[in-house]
C-alpha cells in the first residue's frame, strides 16, 4: 500500500500553438520546458514528503525524447496511448496506475516558471486532511492542483480534454496564498519562453 501521495505531470499535450513541441522547448537557461516543471514536481513533493516520494508523467507513446529525459531525473514516464484524447484521458490514467495513493498533486507540463516551495504546500495541504488543494496569488487559483483519495473514482473515469475543472468548480477547494507568479504562467507560444 502507497502511504505517500504522488505527483502527476500531465505532459502528453500536442503542443498545437506554440508551432514545434513546446514540452521540449529550451528555457533560457537550457533546461526543456518539461523538465523544468518536472523538477519543480519532484523537488516539491520530496521537500514535503522525503527522498522516497513518488513523481510519475504522463505521455504518449511517441515522445520517446522526453520519456528519455524525463527518465534521467528519476521520474517514471507512464506511456498512454489513451492521453491523445486529452488532458482528462492523461490525468485519469496516471491516477488508476496509482490508485492506491493516499491523494494526487497534479501539475502541468507546460508550467515551468512554479517553485519547489509551493509544490511542497500543496502536498503539506493534502496531507493535513485538506480534499482539494490549490495555490493562489491574490486570490487567483493556479497550479499544482492536490486531489485527496476520496476523489481518486471520479479522476479515473475523466475522459477528453476538460480535465477536473468540474470538481473544482463543484467542492471547496484550499486556496493557499503565496507570491509565486509560476503558478499562472504557462507556455503557449514562442515568446513565453522568455516571461520575466
Amino acid at each position: 500500500m502507497n502511504t505517500k501521495l504522488v505527483g502527476i505531470l500531465l505532459a502528453a499535450g500536442y503542443s498545437r500553438r506554440f508551432g514545434a513541441d513546446k514540452l521540449l522547448a529550451l528555457l533560457p537557461g537550457g533546461t526543456p520546458v518539461a523538465i523544468a516543471a518536472a523538477r519543480a514536481l519532484r523537488d516539491g513533493m520530496t521537500l514535503a514528503l522525503g527522498e522516497h516520494a513518488q513523481t510519475i508523467a504522463v505521455v504518449r507513446p511517441e515522445q520517446k525524447e522526453l520519456a528519455k529525459l524525463l527518465d534521467r531525473e528519476g521520474i517514471t514516464a507512464l506511456v498512454s496511448d489513451a492521453a491523445r484524447r486529452g488532458m482528462g484521458t492523461s490525468l485519469a490514467a496516471a491516477v488508476t496506475a496509482t490508485a492506491d495513493a493516499p491523494g494526487w498533486v497534479v501539475a502541468l507540463a507546460d508550467m515551468p516558471f512554479l517553485k519547489p516551495e509551493t509544490v511542497a504546500e500543496v502536498a503539506r495541504a493534502l496531507a493535513a486532511g485538506n480534499k482539494i488543494a490549490a495555490p493562489a496569488v491574490n486570490g487567483r487559483r493556479g497550479h499544482p492542483v492536490g486531489f485527496a483519495a476520496s476523489f481518486g473514482a471520479v479522476l479515473g473515469t475523466l475522459d477528453g480534454d476538460e480535465g477536473a475543472r468540474r470538481l473544482l468548480t463543484e467542492n471547496e477547494v484550499t486556496l493557499i496564498a503565496c507570491d509565486d507568479a509560476g503558478i499562472l504562467r504557462d507556455v503557449d507560444v514562442p515568446e513565453d519562453l522568455h516571461q520575466r
